[in-house]
């Protein structure tokens, strides 16, 4: 299965005439491009067409795992050409739907009644259609509420499989083949992006995730989250409220409704910082086709997030050492960057920090020799995790979540409002947080909380020590018995041998006499 998709994907990508994407030092020579030609039953070529164009038609042809690919890349106007750029931008919204008859018989079977028995005026021709599920309007009979009912792809998870095993595949001849290839943990990466994508297909989750950044933002001016119809949802089907606003990607509506950009571009990064350091929980998957703008005050203006399947949670001590490395780089502390790398334990304790130090002084240095908003604070973040590569540092998959959602959430910000200034939006906020989080006030009110566990814990202690004590003792006398049974069956071991050493000789003996 894994080669016959490997097969597929290389026929698609010859069809549509991808070959020219590459740098030229890496492109098919004339002759190979004819010898593939050759190997791979293909389509005739794609005729009057933009490259562009092309590669979001390959993309959509190979299904959700490559369509999410061009959805993330889609958000990077600021290293694509604009004409790739516009065509990957289809692939947020604009996916071929299936059958809106087929998608009413899926909710009906998930619900376990005929749709009129909840909805009212259920359309079948679909509102969006995406990688994996699409999203039909109706109307709750019992109160007359607009709602969306999002339903998945019918045998989807076959085909999300196949390429998840194609990805195995890669990842390991890369692990095998490239000079410090398991420094990458290629493997853990692809595991990573396999649940990402596994949770998906799991709707109950993602309504779990949608009550829980709702309750995080209720009565925000920043960040609006719908209202979801639990007792109406189920593994391949979603009840939620319906939203009205104007989509992202129109930047030109959102100019004509004088809608505030600045205030609006700034309320994305604060949305962010928000979800990663206040609450710990972040959609991960703010691509444009899943952000709408409320415009009801345009000088006020509101993000709406749907689609929360994708979410991220870092630990507590990611999460410190990530704000520590963001306040060292806002200040152009080089030294704590460095320290705070080793301290995480991202790069190994015997790291030369000095060493580790001007690597990424060159790096920030030449970034700041540029105005401040023109500064890709994703980009060098990137960058930094790439100089801490060539002091083996580990790839963290814990991390590669969050530089996708600052990747799109920069993206998305500086088309918006191409002068937004991340540092002064930014900075202010995380000096407060870790001001607040890390104060000497801060942690005596949490010692403070936890007496109550102590006042709880502490008559119990000696008996816990004596239960230790004791059950050390059984250890002991275990590891002791095993002991003295390895040491018998090393005795029965010999003898056997002894044995079969006596009985070969006694064998050889006997030939000679005979």
């Amino acid at each position: 299965m894994t080669f016959f998709r490997l097969y597929k994907i290389l026929t698609v990508f010859r069809a549509y005439q991808l070959n020219e994407l590459l740098p030229t030092k890496y492109r098919l020579s004339k002759w190979l491009r004819t010898l593939l030609f050759c190997l791979f039953w293909v389509r005739p070529k794609a005729k009057q067409q933009e490259v562009g164009e092309r590669l979001q038609q390959a993309l959509q042809e190979l299904g959700p795992v490559w369509i999410k690919l061009g959805q993330m890349i889609s958000t990077r106007r600021d290293v694509l050409p604009k004409h790739i750029a516009d065509a990957l931008a289809k692939l947020q919204d604009q996916v071929i739907p299936f059958d809106g008859n087929i998608a009413k018989q899926l909710i009906e079977t998930a619900l376990g009644q005929p749709i009129d028995y909840y909805f009212a005026d259920f359309d079948e021709t679909p509102l969006a259609s995406a990688s994996i599920a699409q999203v039909h309007t109706a109307v709750l009979k019992r109160s007359q509420a607009e709602v969306v009912i999002k339903v998945l792809r019918p045998n989807i998870l076959p085909v999300i499989q196949a390429d998840i095993a194609v990805m195995y595949w890669v990842a390991k001849q890369f692990t095998k083949r490239i000079k410090s290839g398991e420094k990458l943990r290629a493997v853990e990466i692809v595991y990573d992006y396999e649940m990402t994508l596994l949770k998906e297909l799991d709707l109950q989750k993602e309504a779990y995730n949608t009550i829980r950044l709702r309750d995080n933002f209720i009565n925000s001016d920043t960040l609006y989250i719908p209202y979801v119809y639990q007792e109406l949802c189920r593994k391949n089907v979603m009840v939620e409220e319906r939203i009205k606003g104007v989509s992202i990607a129109n930047i030109d509506q959102l100019k004509q409704n004088n809608v505030n950009m600045k205030l609006l571009a700034e309320r994305g990064v604060q949305a962010f910082f928000t979800q990663v350091f206040r609450d710990n929980f972040f959609h991960a998957d703010m691509h444009p086709g899943n952000i709408f703008v409320d415009i009801t005050d345009p000088q006020n203006p509101r993000y709406i997030g749907i689609d929360c399947a994708i979410v991220g949670i870092l630990s507590d001590d990611d999460q410190r050492y990530l704000a520590e490395n963001f306040l060292a780089f806002f200040n152009r502390d080089y030294r704590k960057i460095a320290e705070t790398y080793i301290a995480s334990g991202w790069v190994p304790a015997t790291t030369d920090v000095i060493a580790l130090e001007m690597a990424m002084r060159n790096v920030c240095e030449l970034a700041f020799a540029k105005p401040l908003a023109e500064i890709s604070f994703s980009q060098i973040l990137l960058q930094l995790f790439q100089v801490a590569r060539q002091f083996e540092m580990d790839i963290q998959p814990q991390l590669t979540l969050l530089e996708k959602t600052l990747f799109y959430i920069e993206g998305l910000g500086r088309q918006l409002y191409p002068e937004l200034d991340l540092w002064q939006t930014a900075k202010p906020f995380l000096e407060k947080w870790y001001k607040d989080k890390y104060s000497a006030k801060k942690i005596l009110q949490q010692a403070w909380e936890s007496l109550p566990e102590w006042r709880t814990m502490l008559p119990q202690l000696p008996e816990k020590l004596n239960n230790y004590e004791r059950i050390t003792k059984q250890m002991n006398v275990q590891l002791k018995q095993i002991n003295q049974e390895l040491q018998r069956s090393k005795r029965r071991e010999r003898n056997l041998y002894g044995m079969l050493g006596l009985f070969c000789t006694l064998c050889i003996i006997i030939l000679f006499v005979h």
